[in-house]
């Protein structure tokens, strides 16, 4: 007859994970090794590429076990999701702050292009992997992150119409189109560089790309 044993089942990573993080585990540490993974991570999206990053290399850039990987990340598409959220929040940011900066309208607008266009090449390959994402279709477990994602899109997009309305307020831009519109043309400017740009390869940075950008677009709609 078997004995049953007294032991209690070990958890696994995802609930050790879970729990980690309600408790706040070490808090500040637990996170602080969080944003280290992030970093890393980062890295290897930028020279591998989404399908081509493992949780293994993201490990060997840390110089840890793939298991003690897992009690911080569960797999790609977080670790993906994770970085592409933050790096986001950023650039929202960035916007609110040019957005209630000193310079003229039309500097203002030249601002957000420039750092939008450096931040494609900072955050390679990360942007656009996600300009492909399809937000309104994506798994249950990931609906959360695509709602935060998409309230985030909206604040930016929101705050690049408001700058437009500005400089047509303001006698600075003319009104060819709705600012919706003229935003939504900007933004897909720059959203098609996806299709063509790679910071490695290059011959020009995405800093210098988005400056000519915002070269052609406020000659064709300033004032």
């Amino acid at each position: 007859m078997k004995l049953k044993s007294t032991q209690k089942p070990k958890p696994t990573f995802d609930k050790r994970r879970a729990l980690a993080l309600k408790r706040g585990e070490g808090k500040e540490s637990y996170q602080k090794r969080r944003r280290e993974i992030a970093r890393a991570a980062t890295e290897v999206f930028n020279k591998k590429g989404f399908r081509g990053t493992s949780l293994g290399a993201v490990a060997d850039a840390l110089g840890m076990s793939r298991a003690a990987l897992y009690y911080y990340i569960a797999n790609k598409r977080e670790l993906f999701d994770e970085l592409v959220r933050e790096a986001i929040e950023r650039n929202v940011a960035s916007a609110e702050a040019i957005r209630t900066s000193d310079a003229s309208t039309v500097e203002k607008i030249r601002n957000m292009m420039v750092d939008l266009m450096r931040s494609c090449g900072t955050n390679y390959p990360l942007f656009y992997i996600f300009i492909r994402e399809n937000l309104s279709h994506v798994e249950e477990q990931r609906s959360e992150w695509s709602r935060e994602v998409r309230e985030l899109n909206r604040r930016y997009v929101e705050i690049l119409v408001a700058l437009i309305q500005d400089g047509i307020d303001d006698g600075t831009v003319r009104s060819i189109a709705s600012p919706r519109t003229m935003a939504y043309g900007i933004l897909g400017m720059i959203g098609w560089t996806s299709r063509w740009f790679n910071p490695h390869t290059s011959l020009e940075s995405a800093e210098r790309i988005g400056i000519a950008f915002a070269d052609m677009v406020l000659a064709g709609i300033g004032a």
